[in-house]
């Protein structure tokens, strides 16, 4: 069987009972590293804190992995019980999905156990969830490639009032393009976008489009380490918050919409 675990936001107590007592059954065991990663990241310290809590070893899945060698996996999974542990929920990325889709093709039997994600720990800051429109990735842009493609979406969920939640990009074990050129593969260092850097990006496109989707004055939130005991959240303005520190990753960050006198109240106590 293969099991698909969450493990929540913080760090390894946050995986559940039930997630827990699966782990200590199954024979081997991935944790998956770069749709999100747990506070302590991936470093040897941090894998070591979850060996440690779970008595077995620990297998580190890229996104190479996943994407084009899971099926070794899957094999695996039929033959004796496999987990696979995901930060946040199992299907906070489509990835996670695309994993299942295939696991049944293969006949594996899978079972899924839910966990916190960024997708609801994002209340904390009093917004309703249920007033939040299309999730937004903002990916890192580079000297050639500076997508847009998640302006139609912000436009569209605030021409209805609603809230937007960006996803701020994570690069871990990415190939660099100067080795793809040379057909060996050499890996960037892990990269993290800041809010910062969302917003700069955020504005950029907005000065290109013109189309005044929002502008430095749009009220945002801003989080940081959802889910740990140093966990970040301040509101502001986009040009407020880009002048603060909000410290080690991960970020994101949510474009408010239009606002019940509740959601306002609970705002002020994260005002810059």
């Amino acid at each position: 069987m293969l099991y698909i675990i969450g493990l929540g936001l913080g760090d390894e107590k946050d995986i559940t009972l039930r997630g827990l007592e699966a782990v200590k059954k199954c024979q081997k065991l991935y944790i998956e590293s770069y749709t999100s990663l747990l506070s302590f990241g991936i470093s040897k310290d941090g894998i070591s804190t979850l060996e440690k809590l779970y008595g077995k070893p620990l297998t580190v899945a890229d996104r190479e992995m996943v994407e084009e060698k899971a099926d070794d996996m899957l094999l695996e999974a039929r033959e004796f019980d496999v987990a696979f542990l995901v930060v946040g929920d199992p299907f906070g990325a489509t990835t996670h999905s695309d994993l299942v889709v295939r696991a049944k093709k293969l006949e594996v039997e899978v079972k899924v156990i839910y966990n916190a994600s960024v997708m609801n720990a994002v209340g904390v800051c009093g917004l309703q969830l249920y007033r939040y429109g299309e999730t937004v990735s903002l990916p890192f842009f580079t000297e050639t490639w500076r997508p847009d493609s998640f302006y139609e979406k912000i436009q569209r969920n605030r021409g209805l009032g609603l809230h937007t939640l960006c996803l701020l990009d994570i690069r871990v074990k990415e190939p660099s393009l100067e080795s793809l050129c040379r057909g060996k593969k050499q890996y960037e260092p892990p990269s993290f976008m800041t809010i910062g850097v969302a917003i700069d990006q955020l504005l950029e496109v907005e000065q290109l489009r013109g189309e005044l989707a929002y502008n430095e004055d749009t009220l945002c939130v801003g989080f940081a380490r959802l889910g740990s005991e140093n966990q970040k959240v301040v509101a502001g303005s986009m040009k407020q918050l880009r002048t603060v520190d909000f410290g080690q990753p991960l970020h994101c960050l949510t474009i408010v919409g239009k606002t019940h006198p509740v959601e306002e109240e609970m705002l002020d106590f994260y005002r810059s």
